[in-house]
């Protein structure tokens, strides 16, 4: 049912800012020889490199999609790692791509251009005994068919890849997954269509919902980032689907959707999952998986950074090999000793701890606490007031917002996923927008931040004061459309509310409800006098994923009601962790 429900628009072919030096369509094999480089700015090669490019594989339902292999000169069987993406398996040596570099600081030398977009090097894993696969999926650049946007059917096509892979004669029959974004939710749903030879995945930060993280967060048609997406990769020669047409058709849950969640209960490989706190496209999704994936051999590493500079790090390089040598080289490297949690805890002064050891994700020790918002006194406290008092905002006032203030007399530190239940009223409207965020202060009340990339320049600042997340941390947010509070019971937990988004509920006049909102998870330190805020409003408080993208305008009128105390005591969780 979910095929006939896809709308598709023509492709467009690959412009010039993302074609890349070996873009062009030309079938083949040659050895690049160790000291190649693809341009000058880029990393030279460290080892011969037996290159076979635009090699084509007939996927189940004959449409032939083109890869791009590399594997290292003289090896017999070696393992891959497939990297699967819309992005020009040419890319990397293009205009776009050294741009994001840029971006973030990151130089273009630590690369040897011959790497797909957010995904693994050759230069480096080809020295390691590894081969690397990188496709262009149905639909893009030089493939066959019209290109879809994460769902099963991309599961499909990459299983019958890593099959291909398994059987070529120069393989040793196991296949690896790795990458960033859309890398990394790429693996989700091929992992869960259970190829025989995939043999691991490591997903690096990735959506795991496209209703709940991408198009409709909180339940809001906020497709800002689906637009940059779809419009800026799936380039070819047919077809590509529509989404932000489908979510305007499909506002509510339904089929189609249901069919960009992974299987996450057939995902059995050993998977190696990377997330941080910061992303506010990512963080979600990423946690979600891996809490609901079914493997018994599951690592999770969350840092305090943003992915790519994390991702092309030596160190964490070297911790992916080190998982991948374990289960498709067969290397008996005491990987299964990993904690299988390591978290990191952001203090935003420049002392973060990062690769804390634990069991699980919340450590053990760690107590969901109830802070009471308090009306009178804008305060949080444990102990709910006995009185109530509203806390009340015009959606077009300024400030269109409230927030709330505790101060910890102890050194505190927060582990967890943070939640919002609030009673909450709109007068003069039938439904509410409402955006909730938390962030830390320092004990003289100075909102604190963090920048999660290693450029910190003046235009990186004046990206980042209002937008571009992926660059500045500004605390955890959370987002809901209050006509869609009716909760899934199957999907939720008492700590993390998850929203059916299968019905509208709107609000008469004069009726209070009760909303549970999820904030993305944190690891947050205090010291004894450092504050936090708990801020509920009419609009985004932390702006766009990406710079220069469409944001999101709350659909709201009228007057917003938070009521706080005696029958109606609305709260703030928090995962705080035992001394």
């Amino acid at each position: 049912m979910s095929e006939q429900q896809k709308i598709f628009v023509p492709a467009s072919p690959l412009p010039a800012a993302r074609s890349g030096l070996l873009t062009a369509f030309e079938p083949g094999t040659r050895t690049l020889p160790a000291g190649y480089q693809a341009a000058p700015q880029f990393r030279a090669l460290p080892i011969d490199i037996i290159f076979e490019k635009d090699v084509p594989v007939q996927l189940r339902d004959g449409v032939t999609i083109f890869v791009d292999l590399f594997r290292p000169a003289g090896a017999e069987h070696v393992p891959v790692l497939l990297a699967w993406s819309p992005y020009g398996k040419g890319q990397g040596t293009s205009m776009s791509v050294m741009g994001v570099f840029g971006l973030v600081g990151l130089s273009n030398g630590i690369v040897s251009g011959l790497e797909k977009f957010e995904g693994p090097d050759p230069a480096y894993w080809c020295e390691q005994g590894y081969a690397i696969c990188n496709p262009d999926p149905r639909g893009c650049v030089d493939s066959e068919g019209d290109s879809v946007l994460w769902d099963r059917q991309e599961g499909r096509d990459c299983h019958d890849l890593i099959e291909w892979l398994g059987t070529q004669s120069w393989s040793n029959g196991k296949v690896g997954m790795s990458g960033t974004s859309y890398l990394a939710v790429s693996q989700w749903f091929t992992a869960a269509e259970q190829p025989k030879h995939l043999a691991a995945i490591n997903p690096w930060e990735g959506v795991s919902d496209v209703y709940r993280d991408l198009v409709m967060r909180g339940g809001m048609p906020d497709t800002g980032f689906t637009q940059l997406l779809q419009d800026g990769s799936f380039f070819g020669k047919n077809g590509k689907e529509d989404v932000i047409s489908e979510a305007a058709r499909y506002p509510q849950m339904n089929a189609l959707w249901e069919d960009k969640i992974p299987a996450f209960e057939r995902i059995t490989v050993p998977a190696f999952v990377v997330a941080c706190y910061s992303n506010t496209l990512h963080t979600a999704g990423t946690f979600r998986a891996w809490r609901r994936l079914a493997s018994q051999d599951k690592w999770l590493r969350v840092h305090n950074g943003q992915e790519w500079p994390d991702y092309y790090d030596e160190a964490n390089i070297a911790d992916q090999r080190r998982f991948f040598d374990r289960y498709l080289k067969g290397i008996d490297n005491g990987w299964e000793s990993t904690p299988r949690v390591r978290y990191a805890v952001h203090d935003f002064k420049g002392g973060d701890q990062v690769n804390i050891a634990a069991d699980a994700f919340p450590p053990a020790n760690v107590v969901s606490t109830k802070y009471y918002l308090d009306g009178m006194k804008r305060s949080l406290s444990t102990s709910a007031p006995a009185h109530a008092v509203d806390a009340a905002y015009g959606v077009e006032a300024n400030p269109n917002a409230v927030s709330f203030i505790t101060r910890f007399e102890q050194p505190t530190v927060m582990v967890g996923y943070p939640k919002a239940h609030l009673w909450v009223e709109a007068k003069g409207a039938d439904d509410m927008d409402l955006f909730v965020l938390i962030q830390k202060l320092d004990a003289f009340g100075t909102p604190l931040q963090q920048f999660t990339v290693p450029n910190q320049n003046a235009r990186i600042h004046d990206l980042t004061d209002h937008g571009a997340t992926v660059l500045r941390y500004k605390g955890a947010d959370g987002r809901l459309r209050v006509s869609a509070r009716r909760l899934d019971e199957k999907l939720s937990s008492a700590d993390i509310p998850a929203h059916a988004f299968d019905r509208v509920e709107k609000l008469a006049p004069g009726q209070v409800v009760d909303i549970e909102i999820d904030l993305l998870p944190i690891g947050w330190s205090f010291q004894a006098g450092e504050q936090l805020r708990f801020v509920i409003s009419a609009r985004n408080l932390v702006g766009t994923i990406m710079p220069g993208i469409r944001e999101y305008v709350g659909a709201n009128s009228g007057q917003h009601v938070i009521h706080t105390g005696g029958a109606h005591a609305s709260y703030l969780q928090l995962p705080i962790q035992a001394a």
